[in-house]
């Protein structure tokens, strides 16, 4: 009896001992998961960098943006322009036959106003309205729709068309307002909001984040310092807001690079601190005020400057004169490189025309200039910008800009 236990007791042991062979060969995380496991419970295997108790982890990540669309949206508005008698004449309608068989159809369509649609935001308690001038350009009866519904005529108070910014007044009470934004907190990849009417379907809010800042060089306005957004902007939100998340004004939509007129992800906004500072320049002058030299200047290139043979590769070549502007007058010549306006660096036209037209009329600046690659310096009265040409009117246009 006893010897059958042992032997029994042997043969378990084997058995054992050849299951542990086994795990252990082919499972060996199986054995050591047991010893582990408390120590585990106190220490990581692997570091990972985890946020602390109490802080969110979202950031500036948000899951709605409703808040900022509901702070912003009330003071963005529909301005629907018209222009009476606008719409050219249909060369065939002196045609008897076609007049025949079309009768005064064409004749009434023509005596018909023809209308522009944008929008705008309103920026003062006292019926302020920024928008875009091409919006109301040339027209002769301006009315706005608020969020809310109601609905009153505006008036031109002054326009500025190197910005394409014009200021509206209303005169109505109770009027929602919005939150001017900062620029110099804004960065690229910041969310945005562009809240507009686009195509008249009715106030629409899109998303998007900030692609690009101080874009120029498009073209579009004489003095250019665009917020480049993927918010989709489409025509009708010419004059609308691009605001933050905290729904404070960024920016007055202006333009869309668009082969179909639609949106393709490239929008551009006329930065806050610009239009602040057309808005509060026209409501005590009714006009804008910028400095001017009169000079032509064109962009030093690699290529100008190797054909030139100059060691300067940068800045902003003259290449004409006005007689008896305040270049002139100082002295300055063709072929002159403006380098530095009072200390300002000048890399391109751009930086000129922007520099110049913050200077006051009537002072003098420093323009430091590379003449023949010799430095020198010389002192001009900066003079009053005269305005741009009236530029005919492009009858029946639709608001392609946005």
């Amino acid at each position: 009896m006893l010897r059958r236990f042992w032997l029994f007791f042997a043969q378990a042991v084997t058995v054992l001992l050849a299951l542990m062979f086994i795990i252990a060969t082919l499972k060996p995380q199986w054995l050591q998961r047991q010893g582990q496991f408390g120590k585990q419970l106190a220490e990581p295997i692997v570091a990972l960098r985890e946020v602390a108790p109490g802080i969110g982890s979202g950031g500036a990540a948000q899951n709605s943006y409703a808040d900022a669309a509901q702070k912003a949206m009330p003071a963005v508005v529909n301005v629907f322009s018209s222009k009476d008698g606008s719409l050219p004449p249909d060369p065939r309608a002196k045609d008897p036959l076609f007049r025949y068989f079309f009768g005064d159809k064409n004749k009434k369509q023509q005596e018909q106003p023809a209308a522009n649609l944008g929008s705008g935001v309103i920026v003062s308690s006292e019926g302020y309205i920024l928008t875009n001038q091409h919006v109301v350009d040339g027209a002769d009866q301006i009315e706005i729709a608020l969020a809310d519904g109601r609905t009153t005529n505006a008036k031109v108070i002054g326009v500025d068309p190197e910005t394409d910014l014009a200021v509206l007044k209303v005169n109505m009470t109770n009027l929602p307002t919005i939150t001017l934004g900062r620029m110099d907190q804004t960065r690229v990849g910041d969310v945005v909001l562009a809240i507009g009417n686009p195509f008249g379907v009715g106030q629409t809010v899109t998303m998007g984040i900030v692609s690009a800042l101080g874009r120029n060089h498009l073209g579009i306005n004489t003095f250019e310092n665009f917020i480049q957004t993927d918010a989709p902007i489409n025509p009708g939100n010419s004059g609308g807001a691009l605001v933050d998340v905290n729904g404070n004004l960024l920016g007055i939509n202006t333009a869309i690079y668009s082969r179909s007129g639609g949106s393709l992800g490239i929008g551009f906004a006329i930065p806050v601190s610009t239009a602040r500072s057309v808005l509060e320049s026209i409501i005590t002058t009714g006009t804008v005020t910028r400095g001017w030299i009169g000079v032509e200047p064109q962009d030093v290139t690699p290529e100008i400057a190797e054909s030139f043979g100059l060691d300067q590769k940068s800045g902003a070549i003259v290449a004409g004169v006005l007689k008896g502007g305040p270049a002139d007058k100082a002295g300055i010549k063709p072929g002159d490189i403006l380098v530095a306006v009072n200390g300002q660096d000048i890399t391109d036209t751009t930086r000129l025309l922007n520099v110049i037209a913050q200077i006051k009329p009537g002072t003098d600046a420093k323009v430091h200039l590379v003449r023949k690659n010799k430095e020198m310096d010389l002192t001009v009265m900066i003079g009053k910008r005269p305005p741009p040409p009236k530029q005919p009117a492009d009858e029946g246009d639709d608001d392609e800009g946005g």
